[in-house]
C-alpha cells in the first residue's frame, strides 16, 4: 500500500490555509492513501485550530517560530514517522497548483527519480519582474555548478520525496532549505527531476523575500557554506589555484624586472606575489584537511541515516 502525505509548513496562514487544503487531491492514481500534515511554526493567528476545524489529519503545533527551514525538515520527519511512501511539500499560500501533485509523483511512482521539484519556469514567469527573473536564471546555474544537477527553477518549494530521499535528507540551514538540499541530493547521487508546474494567483507578499539585498545576501551565504560543505577539496583547491595563479603575475613582474637589472625597485611585487603564493598553497592544505573532515561527515551522516530509519521503522 502506497501512503502519500502532504505537509504544508505554515505560519500565520489562518486565512490562506483552507484554500490551500480546499484544493488538495484526495486520490491519484498509483496512491492507495493521501494524508495531510499542517506544521504551525509558531503561528500568532489561530492557524492550527483552523487546520483541525477543515479536517486536517495530522497537526503538529510548534510553541514559538523556527523558520522555515527547520519547520520544513520537522515536517520530513513526522512524516516519516507518520509511515509515508511519498511525502510531497507545498506551500501554504496555495502558490502551487494542487492538481499537479499528479504530475509531480508520477516519476517516484515510476521509479526514474528520488526527489521531484515543480519547475514554475521562472525564467519567464510573467509575474516575476525582469530583475527577478535575472537573478532566479542566475542562482540556478551558480547551484548547477554546486550541485551538478541540472536546475531550472532552484527556489521551488513544491517538492516530492521517497522515503529514502526524506531519511537521507538532512537540514542544517536556519533560512531556506531549498537550496541547501539540492546541493545536498546532487552530492548524495540522489535522482533528482525537474516537472513543469502552474501558479496560481498571489493571496500575500513573500514572506522570505524581505528585501532583496537582504535575500541575495542569505541566499549566498546558504550556497557558499553547503557548497563548501558538500564540495571542500573542488572549493578550496579553486580558491587555492586562483590565489597561485594571481600571485605567479607580480612575482613573475619582479624576475623580468629582476633580470634586467631593476629587482631592487620592484621588491613590492616580489612580496604581493609571494604573499599570495603561500596563501594558496595554504588554502590547497585547508582544503585537504577539509576533504578528510568531509568523510567523517559523512559517515556520521550514515549513522543519523540508519538510526532514523531504524526509529521509522520500528
Amino acid at each position: 500500500m502506497t501512503k502519500l502525505i502532504i505537509q504544508i509548513p505554515s505560519f500565520n496562514e489562518a486565512e490562506t490555509l483552507p484554500l490551500t487544503i480546499q484544493s488538495l487531491p484526495h486520490t491519484l492514481p498509483g496512491v492507495d492513501q493521501i494524508e495531510y500534515l499542517v506544521i504551525d511554526d509558531g503561528s500568532q493567528d489561530n492557524t492550527a485550530q483552523i487546520a483541525q476545524s477543515i479536517g486536517v489529519d495530522h497537526v503538529v503545533q510548534l510553541s514559538h517560530h523556527i523558520g522555515l527551514a527547520r519547520a520544513f525538515a520537522l515536517g520530513l520527519d513526522t512524516c516519516l514517522k507518520l509511515g509515508a511512501d511519498i511525502i510531497v511539500n507545498t506551500d501554504a499560500d496555495n502558490q502551487y497548483n494542487a492538481d499537479d501533485i499528479a504530475k509531480l509523483i508520477t516519476p517516484i511512482l515510476n521509479g526514474k527519480a528520488d526527489i521531484v521539484i515543480g519547475d514554475r519556469g521562472v525564467a519567464q514567469h510573467p509575474e516575476f519582474s525582469p530583475l527577478k527573473r535575472f537573478l532566479q536564471k542566475m542562482g540556478s546555474q551558480i547551484l548547477e555548478t554546486a550541485s551538478g544537477l541540472s536546475i531550472p527553477d532552484a527556489t521551488s518549494g513544491f517538492r516530492a520525496f521517497t522515503r529514502e530521499a526524506a531519511l537521507r535528507t538532512i537540514v542544517l540551514s536556519d533560512y531556506s532549505y531549498t537550496l541547501e538540499t539540492l546541493i545536498q541530493a546532487g552530492s548524495k547521487g540522489l535522482s533528482v527531476q525537474y516537472v513543469p508546474i502552474r501558479t496560481n494567483p498571489k493571496t500575500r507578499p513573500s514572506r522570505l523575500i524581505r528585501s532583496l539585498p537582504e535575500y541575495l545576501t542569505l541566499s549566498s551565504i546558504t550556497i557558499i557554506r553547503t557548497y563548501a560543505m558538500y564540495r571542500a577539496l573542488r572549493f578550496f583547491v579553486t580558491i587555492g589555484m586562483i590565489l597561485i595563479l594571481v600571485g605567479l603575475v607580480p612575482l613573475i613582474r619582479f624576475l623580468v624586472h629582476y633580470f634586467q637589472g631593476h629587482g631592487s625597485g620592484n621588491i613590492q611585487s616580489l612580496l604581493i606575489g609571494a604573499i599570495l603564493i603561500i596563501t594558496g598553497f595554504q588554502t590547497l592544505l585547508i582544503g585537504i584537511v577539509a576533504d578528510l573532515v568531509g568523510f567523517n561527515r559523512k559517515m556520521l551522516e550514515e549513522v543519523v541515516y540508519r538510526l532514523r530509519k531504524r526509529d521509522n521503522e520500528g
